[in-house]
Protein backbone atom coordinates (compact mmCIF):
# COMPACT_ATOMS: atom_id res chain seq x y z
CA UNK A 1 0.00 0.00 0.00
CA UNK A 2 2.94 1.91 0.55
CA UNK A 3 4.25 2.03 -2.88
CA UNK A 4 0.79 3.15 -4.36
CA UNK A 5 0.82 5.99 -1.76
CA UNK A 6 4.52 6.98 -2.52
CA UNK A 7 3.20 7.00 -6.39
CA UNK A 8 0.67 9.16 -5.52
CA UNK A 9 2.06 11.52 -4.33
CA UNK A 10 4.98 11.49 -6.85
CA UNK A 11 2.29 12.30 -9.42
CA UNK A 12 0.87 15.06 -7.63
CA UNK A 13 4.28 16.79 -7.19
CA UNK A 14 5.50 16.48 -10.58
CA UNK A 15 1.38 18.06 -11.39
CA UNK A 16 2.77 20.96 -9.29
CA UNK A 17 5.65 21.19 -10.94
CA UNK A 18 8.60 19.02 -9.27
CA UNK A 19 10.16 18.02 -12.69
CA UNK A 20 12.14 15.09 -9.92
CA UNK A 21 9.27 13.37 -9.13
CA UNK A 22 8.63 11.79 -13.07
CA UNK A 23 11.91 10.89 -12.83
CA UNK A 24 11.70 9.50 -9.70
CA UNK A 25 8.40 7.22 -10.87
CA UNK A 26 10.47 6.64 -14.42
CA UNK A 27 13.41 4.90 -12.33
CA UNK A 28 11.05 2.80 -9.96
CA UNK A 29 9.03 1.10 -12.68
CA UNK A 30 11.34 1.03 -15.39
CA UNK A 31 12.54 -2.54 -15.35
CA UNK A 32 9.15 -3.78 -14.89
CA UNK A 33 7.86 -1.54 -18.03
CA UNK A 34 11.05 -2.32 -19.85
CA UNK A 35 10.40 -5.75 -19.54
CA UNK A 36 6.82 -6.10 -20.28
CA UNK A 37 7.79 -4.36 -23.59
CA UNK A 38 10.34 -6.35 -24.65
CA UNK A 39 8.79 -9.52 -23.66
CA UNK A 40 5.95 -8.37 -26.49
CA UNK A 41 8.52 -6.79 -29.22
CA UNK A 42 11.30 -8.77 -28.66
CA UNK A 43 13.54 -5.87 -29.67
CA UNK A 44 15.92 -3.80 -27.08
CA UNK A 45 15.78 -0.71 -29.70
CA UNK A 46 11.45 -1.34 -29.84
CA UNK A 47 11.57 -1.64 -26.46
CA UNK A 48 13.31 1.56 -26.40
CA UNK A 49 11.40 3.42 -28.60
CA UNK A 50 8.01 2.27 -27.29
CA UNK A 51 9.52 2.95 -23.20
CA UNK A 52 10.27 6.35 -24.61
CA UNK A 53 6.95 7.21 -26.51
CA UNK A 54 4.52 5.18 -23.21
CA UNK A 55 6.03 8.09 -21.01
CA UNK A 56 5.85 10.77 -23.34
CA UNK A 57 2.28 10.31 -23.45
CA UNK A 58 2.44 9.91 -19.34
CA UNK A 59 3.66 13.41 -19.49
CA UNK A 60 0.82 14.85 -21.90
CA UNK A 61 -1.60 13.35 -20.01
CA UNK A 62 -0.23 14.75 -16.77
CA UNK A 63 0.15 17.93 -18.02
CA UNK A 64 -2.85 18.36 -19.37
CA UNK A 65 -4.65 17.65 -16.27
CA UNK A 66 -6.29 14.44 -17.39
CA UNK A 67 -5.06 11.74 -15.09
CA UNK A 68 -7.28 10.68 -12.44
CA UNK A 69 -5.57 9.29 -9.65
CA UNK A 70 -6.77 6.20 -8.04
CA UNK A 71 -3.63 4.88 -6.70
CA UNK A 72 -3.16 3.04 -10.13
CA UNK A 73 -0.21 5.11 -11.62
CA UNK A 74 1.80 1.38 -12.68
CA UNK A 75 -1.72 -0.57 -14.13
CA UNK A 76 -2.10 3.15 -16.25
CA UNK A 77 1.30 3.18 -17.52
CA UNK A 78 1.82 -0.86 -18.37
CA UNK A 79 -1.92 -0.06 -20.06
CA UNK A 80 -0.59 2.64 -21.90
CA UNK A 81 2.40 0.51 -23.17
CA UNK A 82 0.65 -1.98 -24.46
CA UNK A 83 -1.49 0.02 -26.50
CA UNK A 84 1.27 1.68 -28.10
CA UNK A 85 2.62 -2.27 -28.47
CA UNK A 86 -0.74 -3.00 -30.76
CA UNK A 87 -0.29 0.44 -32.47
CA UNK A 88 3.23 -1.04 -33.01
CA UNK A 89 2.54 -4.42 -34.72
CA UNK A 90 -0.59 -2.98 -36.48
CA UNK A 91 1.70 -0.70 -38.26
CA UNK A 92 4.35 -3.18 -39.24
CA UNK A 93 1.32 -5.50 -39.96
CA UNK A 94 3.00 -8.01 -37.92
CA UNK A 95 0.08 -9.09 -35.41
CA UNK A 96 -2.14 -11.92 -36.38
CA UNK A 97 -5.22 -10.50 -36.73
CA UNK A 98 -7.76 -13.40 -36.01
CA UNK A 99 -11.75 -12.77 -36.67
CA UNK A 100 -13.87 -15.08 -35.23
CA UNK A 101 -15.35 -16.44 -38.47
CA UNK A 102 -15.66 -19.59 -40.31
CA UNK A 103 -12.92 -18.23 -42.49
CA UNK A 104 -10.20 -18.43 -39.82
CA UNK A 105 -7.54 -20.50 -40.64
CA UNK A 106 -5.00 -21.35 -37.45
CA UNK A 107 -2.14 -22.54 -39.94
CA UNK A 108 -1.81 -18.52 -41.01
CA UNK A 109 0.27 -18.02 -37.77
CA UNK A 110 2.88 -20.70 -38.60
CA UNK A 111 3.51 -19.13 -41.67
CA UNK A 112 6.42 -16.70 -40.74
CA UNK A 113 9.36 -17.40 -42.84
CA UNK A 114 12.05 -14.77 -41.21
CA UNK A 115 12.19 -16.50 -37.62
CA UNK A 116 15.24 -15.58 -35.10
CA UNK A 117 16.41 -18.83 -33.25
CA UNK A 118 13.35 -17.72 -30.15
CA UNK A 119 11.10 -17.22 -32.55
CA UNK A 120 11.60 -20.97 -34.41
CA UNK A 121 11.51 -22.57 -30.91
CA UNK A 122 7.81 -21.36 -30.52
CA UNK A 123 7.06 -21.88 -34.26
CA UNK A 124 8.28 -25.22 -33.22
CA UNK A 125 6.21 -26.08 -30.26
CA UNK A 126 2.87 -24.53 -32.12
CA UNK A 127 4.02 -27.20 -34.62
CA UNK A 128 4.07 -29.60 -32.26
CA UNK A 129 0.78 -28.72 -30.28
CA UNK A 130 -0.77 -28.04 -33.29
CA UNK A 131 -0.49 -32.02 -34.94
CA UNK A 132 -1.24 -33.16 -31.14
CA UNK A 133 -4.59 -30.96 -31.94
CA UNK A 134 -5.27 -32.53 -35.14
CA UNK A 135 -4.65 -36.39 -33.90
CA UNK A 136 -7.84 -35.48 -31.93
CA UNK A 137 -9.86 -35.25 -34.76
CA UNK A 138 -11.88 -37.86 -36.18
CA UNK A 139 -10.03 -39.83 -38.98
CA UNK A 140 -12.26 -38.87 -42.36
CA UNK A 141 -11.46 -35.07 -40.90
CA UNK A 142 -7.83 -35.45 -39.90
CA UNK A 143 -7.12 -37.05 -43.78
CA UNK A 144 -8.27 -34.24 -45.13
CA UNK A 145 -6.95 -31.69 -42.97
CA UNK A 146 -3.64 -33.69 -43.33
CA UNK A 147 -3.78 -33.63 -47.14
CA UNK A 148 -4.76 -29.72 -47.51
CA UNK A 149 -2.68 -28.15 -45.02
CA UNK A 150 0.58 -30.28 -44.84
CA UNK A 151 0.56 -31.67 -48.68
CA UNK A 152 -0.70 -29.04 -50.08
CA UNK A 153 -2.85 -30.80 -52.12
CA UNK A 154 -5.79 -29.20 -53.80
CA UNK A 155 -9.46 -30.48 -52.98
CA UNK A 156 -9.51 -32.17 -56.20
CA UNK A 157 -6.50 -33.90 -55.30
CA UNK A 158 -7.85 -34.71 -52.18
CA UNK A 159 -11.13 -36.55 -53.43
CA UNK A 160 -9.36 -38.58 -55.78
CA UNK A 161 -7.01 -40.08 -53.41
CA UNK A 162 -10.31 -40.20 -50.64
CA UNK A 163 -12.71 -41.68 -53.16
CA UNK A 164 -15.05 -39.00 -52.28
CA UNK A 165 -16.63 -35.99 -53.61
CA UNK A 166 -14.95 -32.54 -53.95
CA UNK A 167 -18.26 -31.63 -51.50
CA UNK A 168 -17.92 -34.08 -49.34
CA UNK A 169 -13.59 -33.15 -49.15
CA UNK A 170 -14.85 -29.54 -48.40
CA UNK A 171 -16.94 -30.09 -45.77
CA UNK A 172 -14.50 -32.98 -44.20
CA UNK A 173 -12.50 -29.89 -43.68
CA UNK A 174 -14.70 -27.00 -42.85
CA UNK A 175 -15.66 -29.67 -39.68
CA UNK A 176 -12.09 -30.01 -38.98
CA UNK A 177 -11.74 -26.34 -38.69
CA UNK A 178 -14.63 -26.40 -36.37
CA UNK A 179 -13.63 -28.77 -34.39
CA UNK A 180 -10.23 -27.66 -34.05
CA UNK A 181 -11.52 -24.11 -33.07
CA UNK A 182 -13.87 -26.01 -29.90
CA UNK A 183 -10.54 -27.67 -28.93
CA UNK A 184 -8.87 -24.66 -28.91
CA UNK A 185 -11.32 -22.64 -26.81
CA UNK A 186 -12.46 -25.49 -24.95
CA UNK A 187 -8.95 -26.06 -23.22
CA UNK A 188 -7.76 -22.21 -24.21
CA UNK A 189 -4.73 -22.81 -25.85
CA UNK A 190 -3.20 -20.24 -27.14
CA UNK A 191 -1.08 -21.07 -30.68
CA UNK A 192 0.44 -17.50 -31.49
CA UNK A 193 4.09 -16.42 -32.18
Amino acid sequence: MKLQIEDSELVKDYINGNEGALEVLINRHNQRITSFIYSKVLDRDITEDIFQDTFIKVIKTLKRGKYSEEGKFLPWVMRISHNLIIDHFRRNKRMPMFEGSDDFNIFSVIGDDKLNAEKQLIKNQIDTDLRQLVEELPDDQKEVLLMRIYKDMSFKEISENTGVSINTALGRMRYALINLRKIIEKNNIVLTN
